[in-house]
């Protein structure tokens, strides 16, 4: 190939990943703001299920696909019926179960359709916390919504 025409197709190629790059630059920042707002409001949506006692629209924000895990101290969790035993007590009737919000949400989005988000959840009755902890989430858009695929709260 002769080195015009080498020097002409990279130049072109420059100019394309230029353009690219600003593509992505201007457009990230939209796509980041987008996915924190609705990562956001599947938290919000897991906090007022929980606080309400529903336990099935609190799993509700886990994909609900065998490979979904949670880790908990004794070992990691595979799909929504072992994360269910993690939680079930705490909806059953009498069971404790205090108020929860997330706080400090960051989310680093890994590609369009994911995301680690990592926050601190807060549990409180009345005035009083009574656990406080972070939480890392993988987290995939299915369908159009954010889906929990890993859970690591402690």
């Amino acid at each position: 190939m002769p080195l015009l025409t080498r020097r002409a197709l990279l130049v072109v190629a420059t100019a394309a990943l230029a353009s690219c790059s600003a593509a992505i630059s201007m457009g990230g920042s939209a796509t980041h703001d987008s996915a924190l707002a609705e990562i956001r409001a599947t938290l919000d949506h897991g906090a007022r299920a929980w606080n309400a006692g529903d336990l099935d629209e609190f799993l509700s924000d886990y994909a609900a696909d065998s490979t979904t895990t949670f880790v908990t101290p004794r070992g990691v969790l595979h799909g929504i019926p072992a994360i269910r035993g993690v939680y079930a007590a705490r909806f059953a009737p009498g069971g404790k179960r205090d108020s929860l919000h997330f706080e400090s949400l960051e989310v680093d989005l890994l590609a369009p359709d994911v995301a680690n988000a990592i926050a601190f959840y807060v549990l409180q009755r009345g005035d009083s916390v009574t656990a406080k902890g972070p939480t890392s989430l993988l987290m995939r858009r299915v369908d159009g919504k954010w889906k929990i695929v890993h859970d690591h709260s402690s």
